[in-house]
Formats: structure tokens, sequence, C-alpha cells
């Protein structure tokens, strides 16, 4: 596990992690836009649906925090099927209604951070995947198309140097 050596913490969130299959349809949607110059594409082994952004925590208070998490997460299906560019310049695939088990899963895992002392985000959760950033101008495919994602739990995942590493899953 990669550290900030200055401050000896790692900056972790909890996300729904794709399987290769469902990757591999990430990326597909994301060849489907038509992206201006300067836009940051998401690296499609980062491509994911983040449930909670944790932030820093101390390195020493992770693995605590990893038995801490243990959600049982139930099993559904989250489909993707409309493409937005949002006003903060991110192009992102979202699901046209939000799953109860999903609803379910991202406020269990809220409660539980709550219960370590961890920050959670006030504002309403807007599942989406991120595909691109700095994205003004972009243009979602024409005919959009849907992605059927088979959840079957979240990660605990590690964000060092622009790379995203699963350090534990759920479910």
């Amino acid at each position: 596990m990669a550290t900030d050596t200055a401050a000896h913490t790692v900056r972790l969130f909890l996300a729904l992690w794709p399987s290769p299959a469902v990757r591999r349809r990430l990326g597909e949607e994301q060849a489907r836009w038509h992206w201006p110059v300067g836009t940051a594409l998401t690296p499609a082994d980062n491509l994911h649906l983040t449930l909670h952004f944790i932030g820093a925590v101390p390195a020493a208070r992770v693995p605590g925090v990893m038995q801490g998490l243990r959600a049982n997460a139930s099993r559904f299906t989250l489909e993707l099927d409309t493409p937005e560019l949002w006003p903060n310049r991110c192009a992102v695939w979202r699901p046209s209604q939000t799953p109860a088990a999903l609803a379910e899963l991202h406020s269990a895992l809220a409660q539980a951070l709550r219960a370590l002392g961890l920050p959670v985000e006030p504002r309403p959760f807007h599942p989406h995947v991120t595909l691109a950033r700095h994205a003004s101008g972009a243009v979602p495919p024409t005919q959009p198309s849907a992605l059927r994602w088979p959840v079957r739990g979240c990660a605990l995942v590690q964000s060092a140097a622009g790379r995203y590493t699963p350090i534990a899953r759920y479910g």
C-alpha cells in the first residue's frame, strides 16, 4: 500500500468496481463520444462508480477502516443509460433511475463511515461513471446505448499518483 510519506496518509474512496467485461463496455462507451482537444479522459483502469469519497486517512487506521466497512451488499443490476455533460465539465454515464439496492448500499456505507468517524458527503448521491474531465464541448453519442452492470459488491479503493487500486472488496 503506497503512502504519502510526509503525512503517512492514504487517500481512499468506496466504489462500485467493474469486472473486466463491464470495464470493457465502459471503455467502448467512452470511445463513442466526440472529445475536444484538452479533454482529460478517465484511464480505462480507473473507470468506476464512486459511492463515497473518504479522502486522506492515516495509514495506521486503514486496517480498522477496512474491517469497519464490511457491508452486506445485495446483488443487483445497475443500468447505465444516460450520457451527459455536466456543468462542471465532466462527461458522465449515469442511470436514469437509481436502483433501491444501490441507494441502500450507499446509505449503509454512510452509516459505517460515520461509525468510524470518517466524513460523509452531505450532498445528494448522484450515481455516475466519470468518462472524462475538462470536457467542455464534448458531444455524447447520438444513439445512446445502455449497459447492464451486474453489481456483486463494492470496493475500498486507494488513490495514489493518479492510479486507483482496490485494497478491499465487500459483498
